[in-house]
């Protein structure tokens, strides 16, 4: 422990909780900028060490040396971090601001070592030679290690080196400022009812969520709906009034683009010129093309080859649904053309009609805590023999956080699964999964993964009632988290999701699957007063109707898509100076790759992508369809292998899940599946007909 932090701090050792779960209890603010300075302080001595270290590098003294580098710094970081997502403070964000930019620096420091780079050359050229022989994941470790260095900038002259590390610095100082104004900008367009009339279509647990938002604001009189970071907000199925609708959906897109102190452009500008000319400094022709090499897909023309043919197709879809719901509308609104506050209620009216099933219907059946106990957790043991049990003792970092320990069929420990599932104002918008403690070999460590939702919280005593959505993305970002729990690796950096970005999304898209399993269903769909099973008919129903809209659902994918992909294909000449600019470049982008569509906006419009601007998906919002592809095709694996067993279960977890980022995920798919992925069943999912 380094001798500058006060071994009161929680930070000072690893937890002594069980599976080292972060000591939320004890943990406060002020813990934080201490251990972090005292982590990379740590950190760069143990670097030092290493690079002066006068024995010829091998796996023991290099790469082992390196991977045991920074536990001090990743236990603050990983509770840190994942804190500011779910309950952010004034007093956090300041800390955040603070610290954004010093990681940068240190990490910096540390990788564009030349000391570093030329150690790694020369472990390289040993295990070349034999004179030293490597196991398989070290050998992994060290050749992307390599890789990245020379990614960073290691080889660089000295000059261009420090224009990378002083736009690192600035990158991270944006990404947390753009995160920070999104949050704020979100919380002030949230649209206040006063009128209890213009609720009307809202469940009485609708109207009890939008009060307690309301007063949980200050405010002593209507309601608030809050906004998530969709662009189609999810109250426009329910909402009658079609003037409130309008209110709510033109909030959503003006966000960040309305001046004022949480105006995102100037921001957004600045990150995307930034990361154009760091990509110039270390010889890409753009950040697209820099970001691609690091995933599956090699080369930005790879992933225009996959968007690009489905996009017309996708609007033409979405334009013959668009004439379905203006009809549907006309019946109520003679004169009225559809827009985007129209779309979601029409769209649930003409799926209700066609299919006799509607979200009110459903929602009865679908409530929280048998979804999650006979739905997500059941599936997870039918496959993977895991068993859940909630841990009351253990304390989370916010009120609403449930633990639950995590054993496998033997009754050996697996590691701790944390749910965060409702929407606070304190939260980001979304959906995520988060990694507390990172399963490892070498450092005998056991996962501790988090999920967090956006669940609007009913009153006190009132069910937590679900759309067929929040089904999914429960069932989506448990995926992510068994990719977690069930990681089976040496290497810490080579944990869990630590994967290519493009492939991450893949294991909790394949677990969306078990959702629609007829097995699984039959538990959880169960009314919460009755206990009467989903009547069988709207069972088939569902299933019937999963292709439905599907072609507004693409075209707004690939909006957010395409234009991330837009944005990050410029020269640092090419970017808009001017923040007006913004809108125009967007509606320019749009209408070129085809998918500018009247009444669908892209998922994410620039000033509110998140994603992009502040978290990891820069110029890898594409992965999620990337990843589709071989989730679909795994899908059809399952299904030709008889589906839900622990026999399938257990060659899924052997053949990916537990292997983390220790080798080529393409292998290991291939592995699974005795050939490359192949974008036919995607197609036929999606009801697509590519256009060349």
């Amino acid at each position: 422990m380094p001798a500058s932090l006060d071994p009161a701090n929680p930070f000072a050792a690893p937890s002594t909780l069980p599976y080292r779960l972060p000591d939320f209890a004890a943990i406060r603010e002020e813990h934080y900028l201490p251990a972090f300075e005292a982590g990379m302080a740590e950190q760069r001595a143990e670097f030092e060490r290493i690079l002066t270290d006068p024995a010829a590098p091998d796996e023991e003294n290099t790469l082992l040396a390196l991977e045991r580098t920074g536990r001090l710094l990743h236990r603050v970081s990983s509770a840190f971090w994942n804190i500011v997502g779910s309950d952010s403070t004034p007093g956090l964000e300041a800390i955040e601001e603070q610290v954004a930019p010093r990681l940068s620096e240190h990490y910096d420091a540390l990788y564009l070592d030349r000391r570093l780079f030329d150690r790694l050359e020369a472990l390289a050229a040993r295990a070349g030679s034999g004179e030293v022989e490597l196991p398989d994941d070290a050998a992994y470790l060290l050749e992307h290690l390599r890789r990245d260095l020379i990614r960073a900038g290691a080889a660089l002259p000295e000059d261009q080196q420090e224009q990378v590390k002083a736009i690192n610095a600035r990158i991270s100082t944006l990404e947390a400022a753009f995160s920070r104004e999104l949050l704020a900008e979100s919380n002030d367009s949230a649209v206040l009812i006063t009128d209890p009339a213009e609720l009307d279509g809202l469940s009485d647990a609708e109207v009890a969520a939008a009060r307690q938002a309301a007063a949980d604001r200050g405010i002593d009189e209507g309601w608030l709906l809050e906004l998530s970071l969709f662009s189609t907000q999810p109250q426009l199925v329910a909402l009658a009034s079609r003037d409130v609708r309008e209110r709510l959906h033109r909030a959503s897109l003006a966000r960040g683009m309305r001046g004022g102190d949480h105006d995102t452009r100037a921001t957004l500008l600045e990150l995307v010129r930034l990361r154009a000319e760091r990509a110039g400094l270390l010889g890409y022709d753009h950040h697209a093309a820099y970001v691609a090499e690091d995933g599956t897909a090699k080369t930005a023309a790879a992933v225009h080859a996959m968007l690009a043919p489905l996009a017309p197709a996708a609007a033409a879809n979405a334009r013959v649904e668009a004439a379905d719901l203006e009809q549907a509308l006309r019946a109520d609104e003679p004169d009225a053309t559809l827009e985007g506050w129209d779309w979601p209620r029409y769209a649930e009216r003409v799926r209700g009609e066609r299919y006799s099933l509607d979200d009110a219907a459903l929602r009865p059946y679908l409530e929280l805590e048998r979804v999650v106990h006979e739905g997500v957790f059941r599936a997870a043991h039918e496959l993977y023999g895991l068993d859940f049990t909630e841990r009351t003792d253990l304390v989370g970092y916010h009120p609403q956080v449930r633990v639950f320990e995590v054993h496998d069929e033997h009754g050996d420990p697996v590691g701790l699964f944390l749910a965060d599932y409702y929407t606070r104002a304190s939260k980001q918008g979304g959906a995520w999964m988060n990694s507390l403690v990172d399963q490892s070999h070498l450092l005998d460590e056991l996962p501790v993964v988090v999920n967090n939702l956006n669940i609007p919280k009913p009153p006190d005593g009132e069910p937590t009632l679900l759309t067929w959505d929040f089904v999914i993305t429960l069932f989506h970002e448990f995926g992510h988290a068994l990719h977690g729990l069930l990681s089976d690796v040496r290497l810490p950096s080579q944990s869990g999701t630590d994967v290519p970005r493009d492939v991450v999304e893949f294991p909790s898209q394949v677990n969306e699957m078990w959702a629609w399993e007829p097995q699984i269903l039959a538990h959880y769909a169960v009314h919460h007063e009755t206990g009467e099973p989903m009547p069988a008919a709207w069972v088939e129903t569902l299933r019937a109707s999963r292709q439905f809209n599907e072609g507004f659902a693409t075209t707004e994918y690939l909006g957010a898509a395409l234009l991330d992909q837009a944005w990050h294909r410029l020269a640092p000449a090419d970017v808009p100076a001017e923040v007006d600019a913004v809108e125009a470049f967007e509606a320019t982008v749009l209408e070129q790759v085809g998918v500018a569509v009247p009444a669908v906006a892209p998922r994410y419009r620039t000033t509110y992508f998140k994603h992009v601007f502040g978290g990891g998906y820069a110029a890898a919002y594409y992965s999620y369809l990337w990843s589709e592809v071989l989730d679909a095709d795994t899908v059809e694996w399952f299904t030709e292998n008889g589906g839900l067993s622990r026999e399938n279960g257990e060659r899924f977890r052997a053949a990916l899940l537990s292997r983390g980022g220790s080798g080529d995920m393409m292998a290991f798919f291939r592995a699974l599946r005795g050939r490359d992925p192949e974008i036919g069943p995607l197609v036929a999912r999606r009801g697509l007909t590519p256009v060349a």
